[in-house]
């Protein structure tokens, strides 16, 4: 069953701004979010993605029932000033689960990977390790942009859970090798992105100016979607399921209605993606980019 394979990002929930035409003062009804949970129970999507940092994502999410879900939130951004990193930590995913209204979750994660440099990584992941063994977390992680970044910190801080990028467009985790050997470690690899924050599912007339500096391989991608007949949610998500070795693919949505055409479109209509629709740079790939071009 693919539904299982899908987990709900909760950004839009707390209205933290997600996706390239996202509007931050918007946040999802609690009556669109109640319809959006019973659904995902009625399909048997189970997964919840949210993080401190998503605005008000948690404390909303807290004031429905998700202790049938298998909750994943992220740290935010290590102060700078913290001396004492051990309970920093335990105050903030106490005051996750508080929030959340749980006595614990599945995963927890470093939002910024920076943060495991050098000691204060070294204190910041042993007081993760110390909640799991407390079994006030059942996984711990981090979430990456680049597959390079695995390269500095993988060996020193081994992971259960990787969030990362992935789509047609951004296969740097397959080409690096990364996405083989988190899989043969038994590492759970969860990707979002997967319409590279919508900028895949945008016609050219739509998508902003800035991104005519790859025109060439956006007009690819249109005429192979024209000559498979396919659509480009259709395509996206049969890039995102196609491979076994993927645990859980993260979709943002902000109405029922996204959802259930997402869910629609859930089927792998084709099986092979053209090598020239990839691309390495990282202006593109990366949105946290994108304000630079």
């Amino acid at each position: 069953m693919l539904n299982n394979r899908i987990a709900i990002g909760a950004a839009q929930f707390g209205g933290f701004p997600y996706g390239i035409s996202s509007d931050s003062s918007k946040k999802v009804s609690y009556a669109e979010m109640s319809n959006i949970l019973i659904y995902t129970k009625s399909v048997g999507i189970n997964t919840i993605d949210t993080a401190i940092a998503y605005g008000e994502s948690e404390s909303r999410l807290g004031n429905f029932d998700v202790s049938n879900n298998d909750v994943i939130t992220k740290l935010p951004e290590l102060p700078k000033k913290c001396h004492d990193i051990s309970s920093w930590v335990e105050k903030n995913l106490e005051g996750s689960l508080l929030r959340l209204k749980l006595p614990k979750v599945y995963g927890l994660l470093v939002w910024n990977i920076n943060d495991l440099s050098g000691p204060r990584g070294r204190e910041l992941w042993a007081a993760m390790q110390s909640l799991k063994q407390k079994k006030l977390v059942h996984k711990i992680g981090y979430s990456i942009y680049e597959p390079k970044e695995l390269d500095i910190y993988y060996d020193s801080f081994f992971p259960d859970i990787v969030q990362t990028p992935y789509n047609i467009f951004d296969r740097r985790l397959d080409s690096s090798g990364w996405l083989s050997r988190l899989y043969d470690s038994q590492v759970e690899i969860h990707i979002r992105s997967i319409f590279l924050q919508g900028l895949l599912l945008m016609n050219k007339t739509n998508r902003p100016f800035k991104f005519d500096r790859w025109l060439s391989l956006f007009e690819k991608y249109e005429y192979w979607l024209r000559d498979n007949n396919l659509t480009a949610i259709e395509a996206s998500i049969s890039f995102a399921l196609i491979d076994p070795r993927i645990t859980k693919v993260i979709i943002g949505i902000d109405s029922l209605y996204q959802l259930k055409e997402i869910l629609g479109n859930l089927k792998i209509k084709i099986k092979h993606f053209p090598e020239d629709l990839s691309e390495r740079d990282s202006d593109l790939l990366n949105p946290a980019r994108w304000s630079r071009l």
